[in-house]
């Protein structure tokens, strides 16, 4: 078994929501993941026996578990329903009756064939807020289309961007679209419930994956509609943001460098000792830097790469001038910076010994969030949601047990 949650009210800002989630993988289950950090609880709906495939992703596997899944599951309770059944539709009714919250990342149209579309939620609690997030939106010619994160990437105008210009279109390195998506539906959720202590009445929020990634594509749309220019992929830079890069080191390490503003030039110059290049005009201003920003990367490069890391780092920093390594989890877990903030925790797993994971964000100074337990095991909370919360009894749960409605209530702890 996963820890044991603990006994102890959550004090989270959440901590007077419930939510019921339907989602899997990560787009609704990261949603799920922000509102639990926050002291919600989240009682994550699993299908008996299976469970979101989440369970079985990661890259590395000890003891046959996903290490994805105890961060992204963490702070939730897990309960097995067949969906699927009417019997077990009426469960998730009751859940409702006793929830502020939904949220499912089906493909459109899911809920609605099972007898769970928003009408049918809101026929039993009309202050309910559904959250729906999918690959295209509930609307549209494209609605009902297949669509994972990945192509919303694509569809939103991301993948296009990233990458260097020599190569095909390339990837984050991660989920990024489903995380946009989830964390604006995590957004638009909240509202919809600030709007619901006026109207006394829930809604629907709409979370697309492509619109969740469009949304932070900054001025690309406009720099078409109005200017004729199509972004490009530019590897490392930003075409006229200059200097800030990344530049080699006597340590054969990069440093990324950000001295575009004029006045953190200013101090980029004095620091690297040629002061003439912040009154040179080629150079002096914001816009003339642009221009040479491939000559001007080449003079500071020509400095970093006599210069050890630290040393480098040493002097641009008396100096004020941005700058940072290229971290991976190695030196983030030995870092000064993130060991002060406690910005990497570690979690109890029964099997699993400690595990390090990233702690909660944003940081609240009276009502903060906390992590209080890994990923729950399959169907570790039946007993304590279907007996505790919706009141079933024993007869009626073992009987749904048997049809395959609902996991196993009474079964011995592993």
């Amino acid at each position: 078994m996963s820890q044991h949650i603990s006994a102890e009210p959550s004090r989270g800002p959440l901590s007077d929501l419930r939510v019921v989630e339907m989602g899997q993988l990560i787009a609704g289950p990261f949603w799920g993941q922000l509102l639990a950090d926050f002291g919600a609880e989240v009682i994550k709906v699993e299908q008996p026996g299976a469970g979101d495939p989440m369970r079985e992703w990661g890259r590395e596997k000890p003891h046959g578990q996903s290490l994805w899944w105890p961060v992204i599951a963490r702070n939730k309770k897990s309960v097995e329903v067949n969906a699927r059944e009417p019997a077990g539709q009426e469960i998730i009714l009751d859940l409702v009756r006793r929830s502020d919250i939904l949220v499912e990342n089906f493909r459109p149209g899911t809920m609605e064939k099972w007898g769970l579309g928003y009408d049918a939620l809101a026929a039993v609690n009309p202050r309910l807020v559904m959250i729906r997030v999918s690959g295209y939106g509930q609307t549209g010619p494209y609605a009902r289309k297949a669509g994972y994160g990945s192509i919303g990437e694509a569809m939103g105008g991301f993948r296009y961007v990233v990458g260097d210009p020599s190569n095909p279109p390339s990837r984050a390195g991660i989920s990024i679209g489903d995380s946009l998506a989830a964390t604006f539906a995590c957004l638009g959720g909240l509202m919809a419930i600030h709007a619901r202590e006026r109207t006394g009445r829930g809604q629907v929020v709409d979370s697309a994956i492509y619109e969740a990634v469009l949304a932070v594509m900054e001025s690309l749309v406009t720099d078409y509609g109005t200017g004729g220019y199509i972004r490009e992929r530019t590897g490392a830079i930003l075409p006229g943001i200059a200097p800030s890069n990344v530049y080699p080191t006597k340590s054969g390490v990069f440093v990324l460098i950000a001295a575009n503003q004029d006045s953190v030039f200013r101090r980029l110059a004095e620091a690297m000792g040629r002061p003439d290049l912040a009154g040179d005009p080629r150079y002096a201003t914001h816009t003339e830097r642009g221009k040479r920003q491939a000559e001007l990367d080449a003079i500071i490069a020509a400095w970093t790469a006599g210069l050890d890391r630290e040393e480098l780092g040493r002097i641009l920093d008396e100096a004020g001038v941005p700058r940072g390594d290229i971290f991976r989890t190695p030196e983030m877990l030995e870092d000064a910076h993130f060991k002060a903030r406690n910005s990497i925790i570690e979690v109890a797993h029964a099997q699993l010994g400690a595990l390090k994971m990233q702690n909660v964000a944003p940081r609240l100074s009276e009502t903060p969030g906390r992590v209080g337990h890994v990923g729950p095991d399959l169907g570790e909370h039946n007993r304590d949601v279907f007996e505790g919360l919706l009141g079933y009894g024993r007869e009626r749960l073992e009987d749904l047990a048997r049809r395959g409605i609902v996991g196993q209530v009474h079964r011995e702890a592993a």
